[in-house]
This record gives C-alpha cells, sequence and structure tokens, in this order.
C-alpha cells in the first residue's frame, strides 16, 4: 500500500478487501471546498489508483451535508501549497485572466481528470449538494444517495450560468437542466434518480452500508474489465461531445466572472448570496 500523508480535510482509509475510501471530513463546515481540501481529495485519489491491492474507490462525507460547495471564504491562492499539478499557468495574474487559471486547474482541470481515472468511484450522498459540491459527485461514477438528498446549482443569481463542470443537460436532461439553474430548486434524490443521475436510494442510515456493500461487489471483478469498462462508457459519452460542451460551458462561466468584475467588481453579483440565503430560509419554512 502506498504511504499515505496525514491529511487535513479528508480521511483516506481501506474499509473492505479490495476498497479504499475517501471521506470529507470538514462536518463543521458542511465540507465547503477550499484549495487544501480538493488538492487532498485528488493527492488520496492518486494513491488509490497506485494501489493494485484497491479495485474501487468510495467518496464520501462527513456530517449533515454531503457538500455545500465551494468555500467562499477560502483565501488560500493557486500556489500557495504547491504549484499546480496539471500545468496550468496564469495563475499569478491578477483579474479574470489569473482566477481562470485557477479555476483551469483545482474546478475544470481536477473533475475532467477523476472523470477519467481508471477505477470504479463511487459516491456516497447524504443531505444537501449544492453547486460546488456536485462538482465532487458528477464527476464519479457511481451516485448512492440517502432518501433526504438533494442537489442544486443556484449559482445564476450570481450573474453565471452553472458551476464549472458543466454536465447539467449530460446529468438531468436538458429541460429540467434548465429548471435546475434556472430557478435554483433543488432536486430530490428520488427525482434524481428519475433522471438517471443517482443510481440508488437508501434510508440516511444505511447509506454506508449499501455503498460498502456494492462497492465490493464492485471489487470482485476483474480489474482490467473494470477499467476497459469504464473506458468504453466514458468514450460513448465523448462520442456525444462532451468534452467540447464543458469547453464552451467554462469558456462562459469566465465571461460571467468577467461581466461581474466590470460590474461590481468582484466575481459575483454581490446580491446573488441574499438571494440564495432568502430562498433557502423559505424553503425551510414550506
Amino acid at each position: 500500500m502506498p504511504e499515505v500523508p496525514a491529511f487535513e480535510d479528508i480521511r483516506y482509509d481501506r474499509p473492505a478487501p479490495r476498497v479504499a475510501r475517501i471521506t470529507l471530513a470538514r462536518p463543521e463546515k458542511h465540507n465547503a471546498q477550499g484549495l487544501r481540501m480538493l488538492y487532498e481529495i485528488n493527492d488520496a485519489l492518486d494513491i488509490a489508483m497506485d494501489d493494485d491491492e484497491v479495485n474501487v474507490v468510495v467518496v464520501a462525507s462527513e456530517g449533515k451535508n454531503f457538500s455545500s460547495g465551494h468555500d467562499l471564504s477560502d483565501r488560500v491562492r493557486i500556489g500557495d501549497l504547491r504549484p499546480p499539478v496539471l500545468g496550468f499557468g496564469g495563475y499569478r495574474h491578477k483579474g479574470p485572466q489569473g482566477h481562470m487559471s485557477r479555476e483551469q486547474e483545482v474546478y475544470l482541470g481536477f473533475c475532467w481528470r477523476w472523470r477519467n481515472l481508471p477505477k470504479p468511484i463511487i459516491v456516497a450522498v447524504q443531505g444537501k449538494a449544492i453547486a460546488g459540491g456536485l462538482m465532487l459527485i458528477w464527476p464519479f461514477d457511481l451516485i448512492i444517495a440517502s432518501d433526504d438528498a438533494e442537489f442544486s446549482d443556484p449559482v445564476v443569481a450570481f450573474g453565471m450560468n452553472g458551476h464549472e463542470f458543466f454536465v447539467h443537460a449530460f446529468e438531468l436532461g436538458h429541460r429540467k437542466a434548465k429548471q435546475l439553474l434556472f430557478t435554483g430548486e433543488s432536486i430530490g434524490a428520488a427525482e434524481a434518480k428519475s433522471l438517471g443521475m443517482v443510481n440508488e436510494v437508501v434510508p440516511r442510515a444505511e447509506l454506508e452500508s449499501f455503498t460498502l456493500a456494492m462497492a465490493e461487489k464492485i471489487a470482485s471483478r476483474p480489474a482490467i474489465g473494470l477499467k476497459t469498462a469504464k473506458m468504453s462508457v466514458n468514450q460513448s459519452m465523448d462520442a456525444q461531445g462532451m468534452w467540447n460542451a464543458i469547453q464552451s460551458a467554462f469558456n462562459l462561466h469566465q465571461f460571467g466572472h468577467a461581466n461581474n468584475f466590470a460590474i461590481y467588481g468582484q466575481l459575483v453579483d454581490p446580491e446573488g448570496l441574499d438571494i440564495i440565503k432568502r430562498e433557502a430560509r423559505a424553503s425551510r419554512k414550506d
């Protein structure tokens, strides 16, 4: 087994034979993802990929919610922790130019890299997965959701087209994707399963055991069969233009940031957070 470093924002363990698990471990922050967490996830996935005794990886999280998305309070900059691992330069520049390089690295770049890793990755989701939280779900192969899981991307309120790994139409179908984005409303676990986004929905108390049982069953298959099956399905999506569509939407995302810089002097419409908080409070009263 490769050496595992002392992570701060995640945990890495081997809960079952031929199964590795990465657990988001910032429950007090609803697993909001700062740069440290994203680099640690990437490192942990590399460890699992390099371990020939691992056939399957599980991604899970501690606490009430899977992930509240990007940690907007995070002030760590690209380059503070380490040089970019995907080779994107320009991150030291001011304004939209530098910010684009940041998002090419830790958002779009990591998500696409994780999507194409050779081993099956199962994600277990409970509670809320909001905006950037979906970027820790959609790159992976199977999604097991607890019956209280909710999925949303409300960032149109920020004057943006959606989060950076824009596979909404592929995951939800084009009409439901538009509804999700236009309204900012959540999709529950049962509806997500009916749309084909979620594989299985289970009671919250059974989420861990069900996911591990699924992982152990898959892990019993030959590694080469799993690898080539994953490649075959991913290449089917590639043939439908997924990567080109993601890149086009990412460029529009950067236009949104630049537009907000020009109008508000910041990355997002400042009224957006108030809108999202107000609608979240209203939904809790319903």
